[in-house]
């Protein structure tokens, strides 16, 4: 198994049928607290584990999905209320040098349950027309909403296998 892809890499899917969309808004929908659930008792020495050397640790994974779940929220957003619209990417690594890393990760952990409450409202409604909407990313790659879900459940989960990893890992 590759440790940097857990579950595996993610695969977009070009034919997407009703029940995946469904099992996709779920796995997004249970992410907040599966997350609480595998993390709230976690002391600060924990928090610094890494899932392979020179990784992300715990502490900064939490950070990320947080940061990440936003821009997808943004960009399906987006996507919803513009034609196709050009997505800013932006250095992940970069974000997570950044001070806000620090805090507790109960503050992502808070926002991340207020967003995908949100997030998961707004997807459990959208009509078979809204799904196919699309955004693309500068380099012209174009996704449609229900690939972005689907992409957003596998991001959740990559990164919850990542932090098992590293609870587990002795180094």
């Amino acid at each position: 198994m590759d440790n940097r892809y857990p579950i595996g890499q993610f695969n977009c899917p070009s034919e997407v049928q009703e029940k995946d969309i469904q099992m996709w808004i779920k796995e997004i929908t249970t992410l907040p607290s599966r997350l609480h659930a595998l993390t709230v008792s976690l002391d600060e020495l924990e928090l610094t584990k890494t899932y392979r050397e020179n990784s992300w640790n715990v502490r900064q994974l939490i950070h990320h999905i947080s940061d990440s779940h936003l821009n997808g929220y943004m960009r399906m957003k987006l996507a919803l209320t513009e034609d196709n619209p050009v997505v800013k990417t932006y250095e992940e690594s970069e974000w997570a040098k950044l001070i806000d890393y620090e805090l507790p990760i109960r503050v992502s952990l808070q926002l991340l349950e207020s967003l995908h409450e949100r997030w998961t409202y707004l997807l459990k409604n959208l009509t078979a027309t809204q799904l196919q909407r699309t955004y693309q990313y500068p380099d012209g790659s174009i996704m449609r909403i229900e690939q972005s879900i689907a992409l957003y459940a596998w991001h959740g989960n990559h990164h919850l296998a990542h932090i098992q990893q590293a609870l587990i890992r002795t180094k």
